[in-house]
């Protein structure tokens, strides 16, 4: 069952933004070195209006898109991750007075997040490290917080990128959970957003903005949005098979292939929503009276991410590749219980080989039919 709808037109979704900002630090699609990334704004015209990002294995442009289409495009490198869990951060200081020490903690956001224009895709891969980072055995504080606080405007996508496979996934392309407010853009007849309300307090934002009940029309034009959307996926992958499937594989040549073709650098993971692996580095002035520990994103393609006493214990980039992709679309699910990918196709657009993720767990499949048929 659908939540209720209005709908607002291009400066109500302005104002919108603007209301948030008094409350909030906003965070949304923006243009930043040939890319759209998430960035700090304060109104509407400081979204890429009118632009798109075209996708490949290896190859991301952004291009002009339809003209005025506020959003035209899919996800870009970054999701809301960077800023829910960032890749570093200060833990604490501890500083030397006289024969004791006093340790003292970096003090926290000053002002809570507001992400507008966030896809389905993210919303489930913040779900999937809620699992971790908040109900896990090890919760992060300073993680749960942001979460608590946080406010989302999420966007249904209406031109999925030609690497997302959501849909396999059940995370999109359009949200049914997770979210204050969720926009779909309607162009026609004229330009406006039909806008589900998931919280109380994204029905207080609301009230704030000039708004229309939507009609009938207003969502059928909606729901023709998610259906086309729907249908431009041109990716699919199975993953229900894929964890017997890597159980009978870990001794597979094909890791080997991929390790030749892989640089190991770490691309993929810092990509990746739902990564969350990080290590832990002490730090001292000059002087040796203070002491910093940081916390940083660690990758399982690195050496020293398995490293114990005597060595790493995957050492080959075979190792690192299978750890990788097991355990996103293995292990993971017996572990979290759900699959650590949410089909958002970053992997394969941003690694720098051109690796293409979906290809090569169908590639895993097809080996093991042949070797259980043969």
């Amino acid at each position: 069952m659908r939540s209720v709808a209005a709908v607002i037109a291009r400066d109500g979704l302005d104002r919108l933004i603007r209301e948030l900002a008094l409350d909030y630090r906003v965070l949304g699609p923006s243009s930043r070195n040939g890319s759209i990334v998430f960035a700090e704004i304060g109104s509407l015209f400081e979204l890429p209006i009118g632009m798109r990002l075209e996708d490949s294995p290896g190859r991301s442009q952004l291009v002009e898109g339809a003209s005025g289409v506020v959003f035209g495009f899919a996800v870009g490198p970054e999701s809301p991750k960077k800023w829910l869990y960032p890749s570093e951060r200060v833990l604490f200081r501890a500083r030397r007075v006289g024969p004791s020490f006093e340790v003292t903690r970096d003090p926290g956001d000053e002002r809570p997040l507001a992400f507008v224009g966030a896809r389905g895709c993210d919303l489930a891969a913040i779900a999937a490290q809620d699992r971790i980072l908040i109900h896990g055995p090890l919760a992060d504080e300073r993680y749960a917080g942001r979460r608590a606080s946080m406010f989302v405007v999420a966007v249904n996508c209406s031109r999925p990128s030609a690497m997302c496979f959501c849909g396999s996934m059940g995370t999109g392309p359009s949200v049914r959970s997770g979210f204050d407010l969720a926009l779909t853009e309607l162009l026609e007849p004229e330009h406006r957003f039909v806008v589900e309300v998931g919280t109380e307090k994204g029905a207080s934002l609301l009230a704030k903005v000039s708004s229309a009940s939507a009609t009938s029309a207003d969502l059928e034009a909606r729901d023709s949005v998610e259906r086309a959307a729907s249908s431009a996926l041109t990716r699919e992958l199975d993953v229900a098979p894929l964890p017997e499937v890597f159980d009978r594989a870990l001794e597979s040549k094909r890791w080997s292939g991929l390790a030749a073709r892989c640089m190991s650098c770490t691309n993929c993971t810092l990509v990746c929503p739902t990564c969350f692996c990080v290590t832990f580095e002490d730090t001292t002035d000059l002087t040796g009276t203070e002491a910093t520990r940081h916390q940083r994103w660690d990758s399982c393609f690195s050496t020293t991410h398995s490293y114990l006493h005597g060595g790493s214990v995957r050492r080959s980039g075979a190792a690192r590749y299978r750890q990788w992709m097991t355990h996103k679309l293995g292990t993971w699910s017996a572990q979290f219980g759900t699959s650590g990918c949410v089909g958002c196709g970053r992997c394969t657009t941003w690694c720098p080989a051109g690796i293409d993720f979906v290809e090569v767990a169908k590639s895993f499949v097809k080996d093991d039919e042949a070797r259980r048929q043969g």
